[in-house]
């Protein structure tokens, strides 16, 4: 039984669908545990409890998210099985021991200390539990080191065989499947664009109590002002680099997927000299991009770092093998886009921060709330970038995915896609917002949590003793 076109749309979109989804909440995490781990070493170093007070505030919004990314991530184990079995059949003995290493690895030890994070502070000592905090940020980074090695491995596969008998892939260097070429670029990308995920929520939470308490005739509280701070710090740092990363990013993909690369640029023809297309409509029918607006040598410059470099294009490859190249070309733009608003806000921050005016400029923090979900906008349009352009292979260049997806029906893949926007719309819609009313709370001084400089009063002894001292009261 194999399933029509319309069926095997259905099992790619919802595929999209779930990743997509899920995507969210570990880049969320993993930018996350890292700003706990930060602030719970400053505050170890400092004494400042202002840090501790942010500390506390934060660790019950990463419980929710990484909570939900748990549940999200899930899903998507089940559907290789049920939508995908012809690729895991292919390819399990790759990807399957690489998404394993993750459970062994990464998911152990965050098990392992999450609860001591989460709940130990005051209890154990302070070294102990900035201990576990460092650990479970390093088992989120470990995890994203795993999955992107096995999702770098389908983009540019290296250190395998093929079954000549059952065209099963079959590994013959454990380190070359692993680092693959567009391995470490990858993974830096993917980690500088988690922190500055998480950079932007923070600023923009701590923007929106800034211009709320100005609002209400409230000077603003310490707390909210080291969030923005830090927060803008971290955009002024990471985006930047994160746009050289991007640039090396690229050289790769030109290297290993120039198909990709064509899509992405909208160029139909191999030029070099290259222009560089500002804007336009690729047109898969009539292979040109319409209305497009060019940059003369800028599109060699770019890709090639050179004024004369060669460009390929989309017509050096058959029209089964070309990525759909309108959603690159505009997934491309916004991230690109979004990622230069990025710098130019990080580059204002350090304007006004060295002119004292930081947290007195109210278009800078309208313009940090604003771009609130910059990051997560960027991060998803990256990947669609990254997955569309893949397409349409699974594993590039070796299995197409009309050969990758399990023989399911229409009707099959109609109810179950169904099912998931329904759970997902009120599980998640819940979920996102409880996160929102969380953030809506100022962090303060009064933060709620165990207290590290008591811990015999946050322990469940506190109880015991004073059951005792009230019996004790009574028999006297």
């Amino acid at each position: 039984m194999v399933p029509d076109a319309t069926a095997l749309m259905l099992a790619r979109i919802q595929f999209a669908f779930t990743v997509g989804f899920h995507i969210i909440f570990p880049a969320f995490s993993i930018g996350l545990a890292a700003y706990l781990a930060v602030l719970e070493g400053l505050w170890l170093k400092t004494g400042r409890n202002v840090y501790l007070h942010l500390f506390k505030y934060w660790i019950k919004i990463f419980a929710l998210v990484f909570g939900m990314g748990v549940v999200s991530g899930l899903v998507m184990a089940y559907e290789f099985g049920t939508n995908w079995s012809l690729f895991s059949q292919k390819a399990g003995a790759i990807t399957g021991p690489l998404l394993g290493y993750e459970v062994l690895t990464a998911f152990f030890l965050e098990a392992g200390f999450l609860g001591i994070m989460l709940f130990g502070l005051g209890r154990v000592g302070k070294g102990l539990h900035f201990l576990a905090t460092c650990l479970v940020s390093i088992g989120t980074l470990i995890s994203m080191t795993w999955i992107l090695a096995s999702n770098s491995w389908m983009q540019t596969p290296a250190g395998y065989s093929i079954d000549p008998k059952t065209g099963h892939f079959l590994p013959k260097s454990w380190f070359e499947v692993i680092f693959n070429p567009s391995f470490p670029y990858r993974l830096v990308h993917m980690g500088m664009a988690a922190f500055i995920c998480v950079a932007f929520v923070v600023g923009a939470t701590a923007a929106f109590h800034m211009l709320r308490d100005r609002k209400n005739g409230k000077p603003v509280t310490e707390p909210v002002r080291v969030m923005f701070s830090m927060a803008l710090w971290m955009a002024a740092i990471a985006a930047p680099f994160q746009l050289l990363a991007g640039d090396m990013h690229g050289l790769n993909t030109l290297k290993y997927q120039p198909a990709k690369i064509a899509a992405m640029e909208g160029d139909w023809e191999s030029e070099g000299p290259a222009s560089e297309i500002l804007f336009g409509i690729p047109n898969m029918k009539t292979e040109r991009t319409d209305y497009a607006i060019k940059i003369p040598y800028a599109g060699s410059l770019i890709l090639t770092h050179s004024l004369n470099g060669k460009v390929p294009g989309l017509k050096d490859y058959p029209r089964d093998q070309r990525p759909p190249s309108p959603i690159l070309f505009f997934s491309f733009r916004i991230m690109v886009g979004l990622g230069g608003l990025m710098i130019l806000l990080g580059l204002w921050s350090l304007f006004l921060r060295f002119r004292g005016q930081l947290y007195n400029n109210k278009a800078l923090q309208w313009a940090t709330l604003l771009m609130a979900p910059s990051g997560f906008i960027a991060l998803l349009c990256g990947w669609v970038t990254t997955e569309v352009g893949r397409q349409p292979y699974t594993v590039y260049g070796l299995l197409r995915t009309s050969d990758s997806v399990s023989p399911v029906m229409l009707p099959s893949m109609i109810f179950s896609m169904t099912a998931f926007v329904i759970v997902y719309f009120f599980v998640f819609g819940a979920g996102m917002l409880i996160l929102f009313r969380m953030l809506s709370h100022q962090p303060s001084s009064h933060e709620k949590g165990a207290d590290p400089e008591n811990p015999i009063q946050n322990s469940h002894a506190k109880g015991a003793t004073q059951l005792a001292q009230d019996l004790s009261g009574k028999r006297s």
